[in-house]
């Protein structure tokens, strides 16, 4: 037995250097991720006032579209996913709102699709019959520029191209849509 012991403490315990290289990039990225997830987990909303963040969304009809063409127009951004009840408590709604201010020409509502599936993305439209334009949001993109915390959660962007207000959550009832859009049509 004391032969195994004095084996085991003479052979060495190094390890090569490439192994420890590996172990601290490897921790050093995983702090890295942490505290990314941190600062973005901590990061608000984009508020009232601010300029709300450019984007492209290429609606399920292959069209294309960019916050900065709509400018000088309100627009009605809303974010939801076939799989979230409460977005379907509002999804009439906004249809409802839609066909009332499309005629005019200058709001726009725009429908983005969170973390679904496009069979499941267009069986919700066509269920609830929502005609205004809508596509996915691939890899999150502008869910992440708007930091957004769920769905549903709807953005009011003004002329100018600034955030007017946020509605996170489902709205209960078509006065509390319109009430905000002609507000800003007064404006």
């Amino acid at each position: 037995m004391d032969t195994i012991t004095e084996n085991l403490e003479a052979a060495p315990s190094r390890r090569p250097a490439w192994v420890w290289v590996l172990v601290w990039t490897g921790v050093i990225a995983l702090l890295v991720l942490v505290a990314l997830g941190l600062r973005n987990a901590q990061a608000q909303p984009v508020g009232r006032g601010e300029p709300a963040p450019d984007f492209s969304l290429e609606t399920f009809d292959g069209e294309t579209i960019t916050l900065a063409s709509l400018q000088g127009k309100i627009v009605v951004l809303n974010f939801w996913a076939s799989w979230c009840k409460p977005c379907e408590q509002e999804a009439a709604d906004l249809q409802t709102a839609w066909e009332m201010y499309e005629p005019r020409g200058d709001v726009v509502f725009l429908g983005v699709d969170y973390v679904d599936t496009d069979r499941e993305a267009m069986a919700y439209l066509e269920k609830f019959q929502i005609t205004y334009p809508n596509g996915p949001d691939l890899g999150q993109r502008i869910y992440d520029g708007f930091r957004a915390t769920g769905v549903p959660e709807t953005y009011f962007i003004d002329r100018d191209g600034v955030l007017y207000h946020t509605r996170v959550g489902p709205f209960t009832s078509l006065a509390e849509i319109t009430a905000v859009i002609d507000v800003m049509l007064e404006q």
